[in-house]
C-alpha cells in the first residue's frame, strides 16, 4: 500500500473505489492488478457504456479511463459522468494528447492527464491526489461558492472565461490550506486581489491581512520593515518597532513582488519560512511566527533563480502552491463584463452621469492587447467617465489614451515584401513577422495569420527554429 494511501486509508475504512475503464484488455488488466497492489478496490470494465451501467449500481471514488474507444470515448464518459453529477474524479490515459485534448477533458472537469508509456509509480500518485481531491471536494465547492459570492461586495474577481474559472477553483482550494501560496502574474493582472480573495477566504479570514511592497525602500529600511527593530538598533530608531510579521500575527502576510528582496535579505525570509521564527533588527530575542505568507510576482522565478539572482531553496518554499493570474489578453472574452463593471464602479466613485460605450469603442478596446493588464482597462474607464461628455464614448475619444493600436491587421502592416520572392518564402517571411510582432506567443499569432496552432507549429519546425523562451532563436 502507498504512503499516499496509507494516509487516505484508516484503520476499519474500506479501500477507495476505483474503475478502469479500457477495451484493451492487456492495458486494463495491467492497470487494475497495479492499483490492486496499491490496496485499492479496483473494477474494470471494457467499454464506457459498461461504466455508466455499472456507476448506477456502484459508486466509484475515481474512474481511470482510456481515451480513444469504440463506441463512446473516454471525454463523453467524462461528460456523461457529470452530466449526471457523479462525484467521482475521472483521469484520462492515452497515447494520443494533444493540446486541444487536453484543454477539452480540463473544461469536462477531468482531475488530469496520463499520457502512454507511464511509470506505475505516476499512476499510483495520480489516483492517489485523485481520491484525496475528490474527499475535500465539499470544502472546496462551499469554497468556490465564496470566491463567486464575493464578486457582490468589494473588489471582484471579474470573468466567466475558462482560465478565471479554473483560477477561483485553484484560489478556492488554496485557501482551504495553511500553506505558502506564490501568485505569479504580468503587473496589472490583479495578484493582490488574488492575494486578498485566498486570505478571505480561509481560516485566517478574522485575522489581519498585512502588506508589503518589496521595491519600495531599500534593503536596510525592508529587514526593518519586515521583523521589526529595537530602539536604537540603528540612527532614527528611538523607539522598538514591531515589524510586518509580528502585526500580521495569527493572519496573513503579503510580499508583493518578492523578487526584488535582495539575496541576504532571502536568506532570512528562509529562515522565517523554515524555522517559523526571527530576530528584531539590533536585539537576539527570537520571536515565533504565526503568520501565513503570500507572494506576488511579475518575473519568471525559475528564470531568477538560474542567474542565480534569486535563491533557489527559498522559490521551492514560496511556491508550494503556485497560482498563475492570466494576463488579459488571454482571456479577451472577459473584456466586455470588465468594462462594464469598471464603468459602473467609476461613475459610482466619481459622481460622473451614466456612461456608456458605442459599438465602434467596444469592438476596438475588444481587440486591444492590454499591455497594463486590468489595472489599465480600470484606468481608462476612469479618464472615460471623468472627462467624457455627453452621449456614448467613441472609439476616437479613447483611441489616443492607449499605448498603441489595436491588434486587428497587424500581418497586413508588415514590412512590404520584395516582387519576386516564391510563394513558400513569402509565407515565411508574414510567419516569421507576425511572430516577432507578438514576442513569439504562438496561439496569437496563428490567429493573426487565420491557421491552426499546429500548422504553425510544424511550419515553424521547417523554418528551423525552437521556441526559447516567448522569442524565437534559430535552432543550431
Amino acid at each position: 500500500m502507498t504512503k499516499r494511501l496509507l494516509k487516505l486509508h484508516s484503520a476499519g475504512e474500506p479501500a477507495p473505489r476505483v474503475l478502469v475503464v479500457d477495451d484493451h484488455a492487456q492495458a486494463r488488466e495491467s492497470v487494475a492488478f497495479t492499483l490492486k497492489q496499491a490496496g485499492y478496490a479496483v473494477q474494470s470494465c471494457a467499454s464506457a457504456v459498461e461504466a455508466l451501467k455499472r456507476l448506477e449500481r456502484e459508486s466509484a471514488d475515481v474512474v481511470v479511463t482510456d481515451l480513444k474507444m469504440p463506441g463512446m470515448t473516454g471525454v463523453e464518459l467524462l461528460g456523461e459522468l457529470k452530466k449526471r453529477r457523479h462525484p467521482a474524479q475521472v483521469i484520462l490515459v492515452t497515447a494520443y494528447a494533444t493540446v486541444e485534448t487536453a484543454v477539452e477533458a480540463m473544461r469536462q472537469g477531468a482531475f488530469d492527464f496520463l499520457e502512454k508509456p507511464f511509470a506505475l509509480e505516476a499512476l499510483e500518485d495520480l489516483v492517489g491526489r485523485a481520491v484525496q481531491a475528490g474527499r475535500t471536494m465539499p470544502a472546496i465547492a462551499n469554497n468556490v461558492a465564496a470566491v463567486e459570492a464575493s464578486a457582490l461586495e468589494g473588489p471582484a474577481i471579474i470573468g466567466a472565461s475558462p482560465q478565471m474559472q479554473a483560477l477561483r477553483v485553484r484560489m478556492a482550494r488554496a485557501a482551504a490550506t495553511e500553506e505558502t501560496v506564490l501568485i505569479c502574474g504580468e503587473s496589472g493582472t490583479g495578484k493582490e486581489l488574488v492575494a486578498r480573495t485566498v486570505h478571505a477566504l480561509g481560516a485566517r479570514a478574522q485575522k489581519p491581512f498585512v502588506g508589503l511592497n518589496c521595491p519600495a525602500m531599500s534593503a536596510h529600511l525592508m529587514e526593518s520593515e519586515l521583523f521589526g527593530h529595537e530602539r536604537g538598533a540603528f540612527t532614527g530608531a528611538d523607539v522598538r518597532r514591531a515589524g510586518r510579521f509580528e502585526t500580521a500575527g495569527g493572519g496573513s502576510i503579503l510580499l508583493d513582488e518578492v523578487t526584488e528582496l535582495d539575496l541576504p535579505l532571502q536568506a532570512k525570509l528562509l529562515r522565517v519560512l523554515q524555522e517559523r521564527s526571527f530576530e528584531r533588527v539590533g536585539s537576539s530575542e527570537t520571536i515565533q511566527v504565526d503568520a501565513r505568507v503570500l507572494a506576488t510576482t511579475n518575473r519568471d522565478l525559475r528564470r531568477a533563480v538560474a542567474e542565480g539572482k534569486f535563491r533557489e531553496d527559498l522559490y521551492y518554499r514560496l511556491a508550494v502552491i503556485p497560482l498563475v493570474v492570466p494576463p488579459l489578453r488571454e482571456r479577451a472574452g472577459d473584456v466586455p463584463e470588465l468594462l462594464e463593471y469598471f464603468l459602473r464602479q467609476a461613475e459610482q466613485r466619481v459622481g460622473g452621469a451614466h456612461a456608456e460605450l458605442s459599438r465602434g469603442a467596444l469592438d476596438m478596446l475588444c481587440d486591444y492587447h492590454w499591455p497594463g493588464n486590468v489595472r489599465e482597462l480600470q484606468n481608462l474607464m476612469t479618464r472615460a467617465v471623468v472627462l467624457g461628455g455627453e452621449g456614448p464614448i467613441l472609439a476616437d475619444d479613447l483611441r489616443s489614451w492607449l499605448l498603441d493600436e489595436p491588434e486587428r491587421g497587424v500581418a497586413a502592416s508588415s514590412a512590404e515584401v520584395p516582387v519576386g520572392l516564391s510563394l513558400q518564402e513569402m509565407e515565411r517571411r508574414l510567419i516569421e513577422a507576425t511572430l516577432e510582432r507578438f514576442d513569439g506567443h504562438r496561439a496569437r499569432t496563428a490567429e493573426a495569420l487565420g491557421i491552426g496552432l499546429r500548422t504553425l507549429t510544424a511550419k515553424i519546425k521547417e523554418y528551423g527554429y525552437s521556441d526559447n523562451g516567448r522569442r524565437l532563436a534559430r535552432a543550431g
